[in-house]
Protein backbone atom coordinates (compact mmCIF):
# COMPACT_ATOMS: atom_id res chain seq x y z
CA UNK A 1 0.00 0.00 0.00
CA UNK A 2 1.25 3.49 -0.86
CA UNK A 3 2.28 5.71 2.05
CA UNK A 4 1.72 9.47 1.79
CA UNK A 5 3.72 11.75 4.10
CA UNK A 6 1.85 14.96 4.95
CA UNK A 7 2.86 18.06 6.90
CA UNK A 8 0.24 20.25 8.54
CA UNK A 9 0.62 23.92 9.37
CA UNK A 10 -1.63 26.66 10.67
CA UNK A 11 -1.71 29.63 12.96
CA UNK A 12 -2.63 29.25 16.62
CA UNK A 13 -6.25 28.11 17.12
CA UNK A 14 -6.85 27.46 13.42
CA UNK A 15 -8.00 23.97 14.40
CA UNK A 16 -5.09 21.90 13.14
CA UNK A 17 -5.10 19.32 15.93
CA UNK A 18 -8.90 19.15 15.77
CA UNK A 19 -8.73 18.46 12.03
CA UNK A 20 -6.28 15.58 12.49
CA UNK A 21 -8.37 14.21 15.37
CA UNK A 22 -11.46 14.38 13.16
CA UNK A 23 -9.64 12.49 10.40
CA UNK A 24 -8.67 9.78 12.87
CA UNK A 25 -12.18 9.59 14.31
CA UNK A 26 -14.07 9.50 11.01
CA UNK A 27 -11.71 6.89 9.54
CA UNK A 28 -12.14 4.79 12.71
CA UNK A 29 -8.41 4.99 13.42
CA UNK A 30 -8.75 5.78 17.14
CA UNK A 31 -8.45 2.88 19.57
CA UNK A 32 -11.31 2.32 22.03
CA UNK A 33 -9.23 3.40 25.03
CA UNK A 34 -8.08 6.58 23.25
CA UNK A 35 -11.65 7.44 22.26
CA UNK A 36 -12.88 6.81 25.83
CA UNK A 37 -10.12 9.10 27.18
CA UNK A 38 -11.15 11.86 24.75
CA UNK A 39 -14.82 11.51 25.76
CA UNK A 40 -13.98 11.65 29.48
CA UNK A 41 -11.62 14.64 29.13
CA UNK A 42 -14.13 16.53 26.97
CA UNK A 43 -16.83 16.07 29.63
CA UNK A 44 -14.43 17.23 32.36
CA UNK A 45 -13.87 20.44 30.42
CA UNK A 46 -17.62 21.00 30.11
CA UNK A 47 -17.73 20.48 26.32
CA UNK A 48 -20.90 19.12 24.72
CA UNK A 49 -18.77 17.80 21.87
CA UNK A 50 -15.63 15.65 21.52
CA UNK A 51 -12.40 17.66 21.73
CA UNK A 52 -10.52 15.92 18.91
CA UNK A 53 -7.35 17.95 19.54
CA UNK A 54 -6.74 15.60 22.49
CA UNK A 55 -6.01 12.86 19.96
CA UNK A 56 -2.79 14.56 18.82
CA UNK A 57 -1.57 17.03 21.48
CA UNK A 58 0.59 14.61 23.47
CA UNK A 59 2.64 16.91 25.70
CA UNK A 60 1.15 18.00 29.03
CA UNK A 61 1.86 21.64 28.14
CA UNK A 62 0.06 21.18 24.81
CA UNK A 63 -3.08 19.80 26.45
CA UNK A 64 -3.06 22.47 29.15
CA UNK A 65 -2.58 25.39 26.76
CA UNK A 66 -4.55 23.97 23.82
CA UNK A 67 -1.66 24.51 21.40
CA UNK A 68 0.85 22.40 19.50
CA UNK A 69 4.47 22.86 20.61
CA UNK A 70 6.48 19.96 19.21
CA UNK A 71 6.24 17.97 15.98
CA UNK A 72 4.06 14.88 16.40
CA UNK A 73 3.81 12.07 13.86
CA UNK A 74 0.41 10.45 13.45
CA UNK A 75 -0.16 7.23 11.52
CA UNK A 76 -3.45 5.99 10.05
CA UNK A 77 -4.73 4.04 7.08
CA UNK A 78 -7.78 3.70 4.87
CA UNK A 79 -8.57 0.93 2.42
CA UNK A 80 -6.82 2.92 -0.32
CA UNK A 81 -3.73 4.44 1.30
CA UNK A 82 -1.61 4.78 4.43
CA UNK A 83 -0.73 8.19 5.84
CA UNK A 84 1.94 9.71 8.06
CA UNK A 85 1.04 13.20 9.28
CA UNK A 86 3.66 15.51 10.75
CA UNK A 87 1.62 17.81 13.00
CA UNK A 88 3.79 20.92 13.24
CA UNK A 89 3.42 23.94 15.59
CA UNK A 90 1.81 27.20 14.53
CA UNK A 91 3.60 29.69 16.79
CA UNK A 92 6.24 31.87 15.14
CA UNK A 93 8.82 30.77 17.74
CA UNK A 94 8.46 27.17 16.52
CA UNK A 95 9.20 27.90 12.85
CA UNK A 96 12.23 25.61 13.04
CA UNK A 97 9.92 22.77 14.12
CA UNK A 98 7.76 23.32 11.07
CA UNK A 99 10.76 23.21 8.74
CA UNK A 100 11.86 19.96 10.39
CA UNK A 101 8.41 18.39 10.17
CA UNK A 102 7.84 19.43 6.55
CA UNK A 103 11.33 18.50 5.30
CA UNK A 104 10.31 14.96 4.29
CA UNK A 105 6.67 15.68 3.38
CA UNK A 106 5.20 14.80 -0.01
CA UNK A 107 2.14 17.00 0.52
CA UNK A 108 1.08 19.73 2.92
CA UNK A 109 -2.10 21.02 4.55
CA UNK A 110 -2.15 24.72 5.48
CA UNK A 111 -5.09 25.69 7.67
CA UNK A 112 -6.70 29.12 7.53
CA UNK A 113 -9.31 30.25 10.05
CA UNK A 114 -12.27 31.44 7.96
CA UNK A 115 -13.01 34.20 10.50
CA UNK A 116 -9.49 35.66 10.52
CA UNK A 117 -8.48 34.96 6.93
CA UNK A 118 -4.82 35.08 5.86
CA UNK A 119 -2.60 36.19 8.78
CA UNK A 120 1.15 36.59 9.30
CA UNK A 121 1.68 32.90 10.12
CA UNK A 122 -0.19 31.88 6.97
CA UNK A 123 2.39 33.83 4.95
CA UNK A 124 5.20 32.11 6.85
CA UNK A 125 3.76 28.62 6.41
CA UNK A 126 3.11 29.19 2.73
CA UNK A 127 6.64 30.56 2.31
CA UNK A 128 8.19 27.49 3.94
CA UNK A 129 6.15 25.14 1.76
CA UNK A 130 7.53 26.97 -1.26
CA UNK A 131 11.07 26.99 0.13
CA UNK A 132 10.89 23.21 0.62
CA UNK A 133 9.27 22.82 -2.82
CA UNK A 134 6.32 20.77 -1.60
CA UNK A 135 4.38 20.14 -4.78
CA UNK A 136 0.84 19.45 -3.50
CA UNK A 137 -0.56 21.90 -0.96
CA UNK A 138 -4.10 21.85 0.41
CA UNK A 139 -5.43 25.17 1.70
CA UNK A 140 -7.96 24.02 4.30
CA UNK A 141 -10.26 26.95 5.01
CA UNK A 142 -11.51 25.83 8.42
CA UNK A 143 -14.27 26.93 10.83
CA UNK A 144 -16.67 27.68 7.98
CA UNK A 145 -19.49 27.02 10.46
CA UNK A 146 -18.48 30.22 12.28
CA UNK A 147 -18.93 32.37 9.13
CA UNK A 148 -22.27 30.79 8.21
CA UNK A 149 -20.61 28.67 5.49
CA UNK A 150 -20.10 31.82 3.41
CA UNK A 151 -18.99 31.24 -0.17
CA UNK A 152 -17.96 34.88 -0.38
CA UNK A 153 -15.59 34.47 2.59
CA UNK A 154 -14.13 31.32 1.02
CA UNK A 155 -13.53 33.07 -2.33
CA UNK A 156 -11.90 36.06 -0.60
CA UNK A 157 -9.34 33.85 1.16
CA UNK A 158 -8.76 31.84 -2.02
CA UNK A 159 -7.96 35.01 -4.02
CA UNK A 160 -5.45 36.15 -1.39
CA UNK A 161 -3.62 32.80 -1.38
CA UNK A 162 -3.55 32.74 -5.20
CA UNK A 163 -1.98 36.22 -5.13
CA UNK A 164 0.73 34.91 -2.78
CA UNK A 165 1.33 31.98 -5.11
CA UNK A 166 1.86 34.35 -8.01
CA UNK A 167 4.80 35.93 -6.12
CA UNK A 168 6.51 32.61 -5.43
CA UNK A 169 9.55 31.41 -7.38
CA UNK A 170 8.26 27.81 -7.26
CA UNK A 171 5.77 27.54 -10.10
CA UNK A 172 5.11 23.78 -10.13
CA UNK A 173 3.05 23.83 -6.95
CA UNK A 174 -0.50 22.47 -7.10
CA UNK A 175 -2.96 24.29 -4.80
CA UNK A 176 -6.26 22.73 -3.72
CA UNK A 177 -8.80 24.79 -1.74
CA UNK A 178 -11.27 22.99 0.54
CA UNK A 179 -13.80 24.77 2.80
CA UNK A 180 -14.49 22.76 5.94
CA UNK A 181 -15.45 22.57 9.58
CA UNK A 182 -13.11 20.18 11.37
CA UNK A 183 -15.20 20.33 14.54
CA UNK A 184 -18.43 19.30 12.81
CA UNK A 185 -16.80 17.16 10.13
CA UNK A 186 -17.88 19.14 7.05
CA UNK A 187 -15.77 18.17 3.99
CA UNK A 188 -13.16 16.36 6.07
CA UNK A 189 -14.19 12.77 5.36
CA UNK A 190 -17.86 13.28 4.47
CA UNK A 191 -19.29 15.77 1.99
CA UNK A 192 -20.90 18.76 3.68
CA UNK A 193 -24.61 19.41 3.28
CA UNK A 194 -24.05 22.99 4.45
CA UNK A 195 -21.94 24.08 1.45
CA UNK A 196 -23.80 22.98 -1.66
CA UNK A 197 -21.90 25.68 -3.59
CA UNK A 198 -18.68 23.65 -3.15
CA UNK A 199 -18.52 20.80 -5.65
CA UNK A 200 -14.95 19.62 -5.04
CA UNK A 201 -13.59 16.66 -3.11
CA UNK A 202 -13.44 16.21 0.64
CA UNK A 203 -10.01 16.36 2.26
CA UNK A 204 -9.71 12.58 2.58
CA UNK A 205 -10.88 11.99 -1.01
CA UNK A 206 -8.20 14.38 -2.25
CA UNK A 207 -5.44 12.82 -0.14
CA UNK A 208 -6.40 9.30 -1.21
CA UNK A 209 -6.19 10.28 -4.87
CA UNK A 210 -2.71 11.82 -4.64
CA UNK A 211 -0.10 9.76 -6.50
CA UNK A 212 2.84 9.39 -4.10
CA UNK A 213 5.28 9.05 -7.00
CA UNK A 214 3.88 12.10 -8.80
CA UNK A 215 4.43 14.24 -5.68
CA UNK A 216 8.18 13.84 -6.19
CA UNK A 217 9.85 15.65 -9.06
CA UNK A 218 11.85 13.40 -11.39
CA UNK A 219 15.49 14.39 -11.23
CA UNK A 220 19.07 13.08 -11.51
CA UNK A 221 19.93 9.74 -9.92
CA UNK A 222 22.10 9.88 -6.81
CA UNK A 223 23.41 6.77 -5.04
CA UNK A 224 25.61 7.69 -2.05
CA UNK A 225 27.46 4.60 -0.85
CA UNK A 226 26.72 3.81 2.80
CA UNK A 227 28.97 0.77 3.11
CA UNK A 228 30.91 -1.81 1.09
CA UNK A 229 29.63 -5.40 1.42
CA UNK A 230 32.30 -8.14 1.42
CA UNK A 231 30.81 -11.40 2.84
CA UNK A 232 33.99 -13.48 2.17
CA UNK A 233 32.02 -16.71 2.49
CA UNK A 234 32.45 -19.81 0.32
CA UNK A 235 29.28 -18.96 -1.59
CA UNK A 236 30.13 -15.26 -2.03
CA UNK A 237 33.90 -15.36 -1.81
CA UNK A 238 34.55 -12.63 -4.42
CA UNK A 239 31.35 -10.64 -3.88
CA UNK A 240 31.85 -6.88 -3.65
CA UNK A 241 28.68 -4.83 -3.37
CA UNK A 242 27.89 -1.22 -2.56
CA UNK A 243 24.93 -0.60 -0.27
CA UNK A 244 22.89 2.58 -0.09
CA UNK A 245 19.62 4.25 -1.00
CA UNK A 246 18.68 5.49 -4.48
CA UNK A 247 17.54 9.11 -4.72
CA UNK A 248 16.06 11.09 -7.60
CA UNK A 249 15.52 8.48 -10.30
CA UNK A 250 15.82 4.79 -11.16
CA UNK A 251 18.82 2.53 -11.76
CA UNK A 252 18.90 -0.69 -13.77
CA UNK A 253 21.35 -3.34 -14.87
CA UNK A 254 23.51 -2.11 -17.74
CA UNK A 255 23.37 1.58 -16.78
CA UNK A 256 26.68 3.33 -17.34
CA UNK A 257 27.79 5.03 -14.14
CA UNK A 258 30.64 7.13 -12.86
CA UNK A 259 32.08 6.84 -9.35
CA UNK A 260 32.66 10.20 -7.70
CA UNK A 261 34.95 11.80 -6.76
CA UNK A 262 37.42 9.40 -8.47
CA UNK A 263 35.70 9.77 -11.90
CA UNK A 264 36.04 6.01 -12.50
CA UNK A 265 33.49 4.63 -14.95
CA UNK A 266 31.75 1.25 -15.02
CA UNK A 267 28.35 -0.35 -15.58
CA UNK A 268 25.84 -1.86 -13.15
CA UNK A 269 26.21 -5.64 -13.10
CA UNK A 270 23.51 -6.60 -10.56
CA UNK A 271 21.03 -5.11 -8.09
CA UNK A 272 20.33 -6.96 -4.83
CA UNK A 273 17.65 -6.56 -2.18
CA UNK A 274 18.19 -9.06 0.64
CA UNK A 275 18.26 -12.46 -1.07
CA UNK A 276 16.58 -11.32 -4.32
CA UNK A 277 17.97 -9.77 -7.49
CA UNK A 278 16.21 -7.20 -9.65
CA UNK A 279 16.66 -5.79 -13.14
CA UNK A 280 15.66 -2.32 -11.98
CA UNK A 281 15.37 -0.39 -8.71
CA UNK A 282 13.23 2.72 -8.22
CA UNK A 283 14.03 5.93 -6.40
CA UNK A 284 13.72 5.41 -2.65
CA UNK A 285 14.92 1.79 -2.77
CA UNK A 286 17.61 0.66 -0.34
CA UNK A 287 19.70 -1.83 -2.35
CA UNK A 288 23.15 -3.30 -2.90
CA UNK A 289 24.73 -2.72 -6.31
CA UNK A 290 27.62 -4.58 -7.94
CA UNK A 291 29.67 -3.21 -10.85
CA UNK A 292 31.07 -4.91 -13.93
CA UNK A 293 34.59 -3.66 -13.19
CA UNK A 294 36.73 -4.12 -10.11
CA UNK A 295 36.96 -0.42 -9.21
CA UNK A 296 37.77 1.27 -5.91
CA UNK A 297 34.58 2.47 -4.17
CA UNK A 298 34.39 3.52 -0.50
CA UNK A 299 31.79 4.81 1.93
CA UNK A 300 30.96 8.42 1.08
CA UNK A 301 31.52 7.97 -2.66
CA UNK A 302 28.60 8.51 -5.00
CA UNK A 303 27.43 6.56 -8.04
CA UNK A 304 25.69 8.62 -10.73
CA UNK A 305 24.83 8.18 -14.38
CA UNK A 306 27.58 9.38 -16.70
CA UNK A 307 25.48 12.24 -18.08
CA UNK A 308 24.18 13.41 -14.69
CA UNK A 309 27.20 14.42 -12.64
CA UNK A 310 26.70 16.80 -9.69
CA UNK A 311 28.85 19.82 -8.87
CA UNK A 312 32.11 19.19 -7.00
CA UNK A 313 32.83 22.26 -4.90
CA UNK A 314 34.34 23.71 -1.72
CA UNK A 315 32.07 26.79 -1.71
CA UNK A 316 28.31 26.98 -1.30
CA UNK A 317 25.60 29.60 -1.73
CA UNK A 318 22.57 28.57 0.29
CA UNK A 319 19.31 29.58 1.89
CA UNK A 320 19.28 28.66 5.57
CA UNK A 321 16.71 28.47 8.36
CA UNK A 322 18.46 29.29 11.64
CA UNK A 323 17.55 27.01 14.57
CA UNK A 324 19.81 28.12 17.40
CA UNK A 325 19.37 30.69 20.18
CA UNK A 326 22.87 31.97 19.45
CA UNK A 327 22.56 33.95 16.19
CA UNK A 328 24.56 33.17 13.07
CA UNK A 329 27.35 35.65 12.45
CA UNK A 330 29.89 35.96 9.66
CA UNK A 331 33.24 34.18 10.22
CA UNK A 332 31.73 31.59 12.55
CA UNK A 333 32.85 27.99 12.00
CA UNK A 334 30.64 24.91 11.98
CA UNK A 335 30.50 21.33 10.78
CA UNK A 336 28.42 20.75 7.67
CA UNK A 337 26.60 17.43 7.30
CA UNK A 338 25.66 16.72 3.69
CA UNK A 339 24.21 13.26 3.19
CA UNK A 340 26.75 10.83 4.62
CA UNK A 341 29.66 13.25 4.18
CA UNK A 342 30.75 16.06 6.46
CA UNK A 343 33.34 18.83 6.49
CA UNK A 344 34.33 21.92 8.39
CA UNK A 345 32.53 25.03 7.19
CA UNK A 346 33.05 28.74 7.68
CA UNK A 347 30.36 31.40 7.09
CA UNK A 348 31.99 33.87 4.71
CA UNK A 349 28.98 36.09 4.02
CA UNK A 350 25.43 36.72 5.25
CA UNK A 351 23.86 38.33 2.21
CA UNK A 352 20.27 38.88 3.30
CA UNK A 353 17.33 37.92 5.48
CA UNK A 354 14.27 36.76 3.54
CA UNK A 355 10.90 38.21 4.54
CA UNK A 356 8.45 35.35 4.81
CA UNK A 357 5.50 37.46 3.64
CA UNK A 358 7.05 37.58 0.13
CA UNK A 359 7.67 41.33 0.51
CA UNK A 360 11.40 41.14 -0.23
CA UNK A 361 14.55 40.88 1.86
CA UNK A 362 16.82 42.76 4.27
CA UNK A 363 20.22 43.29 2.65
CA UNK A 364 23.57 42.80 4.44
CA UNK A 365 22.32 42.12 8.00
CA UNK A 366 24.80 41.73 10.85
CA UNK A 367 23.35 38.42 12.09
CA UNK A 368 20.66 35.80 11.56
CA UNK A 369 18.49 35.11 14.61
CA UNK A 370 16.50 32.07 15.72
CA UNK A 371 13.76 31.09 13.22
CA UNK A 372 14.90 33.63 10.63
CA UNK A 373 15.61 32.53 7.05
CA UNK A 374 18.58 34.03 5.23
CA UNK A 375 21.01 33.67 2.34
CA UNK A 376 24.61 32.77 3.18
CA UNK A 377 27.91 31.76 1.59
CA UNK A 378 30.11 29.03 3.06
CA UNK A 379 33.69 27.90 2.51
CA UNK A 380 34.34 24.19 3.10
CA UNK A 381 37.43 22.30 4.24
CA UNK A 382 37.00 19.64 1.51
CA UNK A 383 35.11 19.06 -1.72
CA UNK A 384 31.49 17.91 -1.57
CA UNK A 385 29.31 16.46 -4.34
CA UNK A 386 26.25 18.73 -4.44
CA UNK A 387 23.25 19.82 -6.49
CA UNK A 388 21.02 22.84 -6.09
CA UNK A 389 17.96 22.10 -3.98
CA UNK A 390 15.76 23.15 -6.91
CA UNK A 391 17.30 20.44 -9.09
CA UNK A 392 17.67 17.66 -6.54
CA UNK A 393 16.13 17.83 -3.05
CA UNK A 394 18.03 14.90 -1.56
CA UNK A 395 21.45 16.14 -2.66
CA UNK A 396 20.74 19.83 -2.26
CA UNK A 397 20.12 20.02 1.48
CA UNK A 398 22.44 20.03 4.49
CA UNK A 399 22.58 20.80 8.20
CA UNK A 400 25.06 22.87 10.18
CA UNK A 401 26.31 21.63 13.55
CA UNK A 402 27.94 23.69 16.29
CA UNK A 403 31.22 21.86 17.07
CA UNK A 404 31.22 23.10 20.68
CA UNK A 405 27.70 21.99 21.64
CA UNK A 406 27.04 19.38 18.94
CA UNK A 407 23.65 21.04 18.39
CA UNK A 408 22.08 21.26 14.94
CA UNK A 409 21.94 25.03 14.44
CA UNK A 410 20.68 25.39 10.88
CA UNK A 411 19.19 23.58 7.91
CA UNK A 412 20.32 24.76 4.49
CA UNK A 413 19.16 24.54 0.89
CA UNK A 414 21.87 24.90 -1.76
CA UNK A 415 21.20 27.52 -4.44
Amino acid sequence: MNVLKIATAGSVDDGKSTLIGRLLYDTKSLTDDKLAAIEEKSKQRGFDYLDFSLATDGLVAEREQGITIDVAHIYFSTRKKSFIIADTPGHIEYTRNMVTGASTAQASIVLVDARKGVVEQTYRHFFINNLLRIKDVVIAINKMDLVEFSEEKYNSIKREIEYLASKSEYKNQQLTFIPMSALQGDNVVSTSENMSWYTGETLLQHLEKLDTEATEEVTQVRFPVQTVIRPKTDEYHDFRGYAGKIYGGDLEIGDEIVVLPSQTKSTIKSIHFFDKEFEKAKSGSAVTITLADNVNVSRGDMLVKVTEEPTITKQLDATICWMDKEPLQVSQKYYIKHGINDAQAKITQLSSILKTDFSGKIENPSELALNQIGVIQLKLSKYLLVDSYHQNKSNGAFILINPKTNNTVGVGFIK
